[in-house]
């Protein structure tokens, strides 16, 4: 995984006065671990951690001849507040994203991205692999086992104008314009855009996020 923190500055919501975050208030400021592969987390010595897990996003249709480019679709998410203070590791799965189209085909199905620490399982399934049927959206990921579950959004078809779905952490990329590639994905777990006949780009690759509250 790549450990950034502690953070220090202004923070994105501000407590009033005296009051507390649920799991986070008696500690001093957090670390944020991303894991942008698979690997295991091992806990140094904290009681609460927060954890957000992103599916990878599916790539999208390239086709020069049958008129069918529907684009990626992004990766389910998942956000769960989560004690572990009898927790000592979790193993963790990133979904890449589905791979490029060099050739005429239907985009590939993006990763299923997942914690398991023993007690607690995220899963968010990938961005599925593109329709082989006109106009037919390629459906996004789900996220389950989360206090939050959020799917990812379907891709737009060449009627919709062939954009990849938006993922939680992400943004699909544009169609591609006749003889022009696809724009990639911005972020993590969106789906990449559909393509007249150049390539398709890969989907995003999914995520897990790891803030730990830090001691003082």
């Amino acid at each position: 995984g790549r450990e950034i923190g502690p953070i220090s500055g202004e923070t994105v919501v501000r407590l009033a006065d005296g009051a507390t975050a649920i799991g986070f208030g008696g500690g001093g400021p957090s670390a944020v671990k991303i894991f942008e592969s698979d690997g295991t987390w091992t806990n140094p010595g904290v009681s609460m951690i927060m954890v957000e897990v992103q599916g990878g996003g599916s790539s999208g249709n390239r086709s020069a001849t049958n008129g069918i480019y529907n684009a990626g679709a992004g990766g389910g998410y998942a956000k769960k507040l989560i004690d572990v203070s009898s927790i000592s590791t979790a193993t963790i799965t990133v979904g890449t994203g589905g791979a490029e189209l060099n050739s005429n085909g239907y985009g590939q199905a993006g990763g299923t991205s997942s914690w398991a620490d023993g007690t607690n399982t995220l899963t968010c399934t990938g961005g599925a692999a593109g329709a082989n049927v006109s106009n037919v959206q390629t459906l996004g990921g789900t996220g389950t086992g989360g206090d939050i579950n959020i799917s990812g959004q379907a891709g737009g078809t060449q009627i919709t104008g062939g954009g990849g779905g938006d993922s939680h952490l992400g943004s699909g990329g544009r169609k591609g314009r006749t003889n022009e590639p696809t724009s990639p994905p911005v972020g993590y777990g969106a789906g990449a855009g559909s393509s007249e006949n150049v390539y398709a780009a890969a989907g995003g690759d999914g995520v897990v996020i790891v803030t730990e509250e830090l001691d003082k």
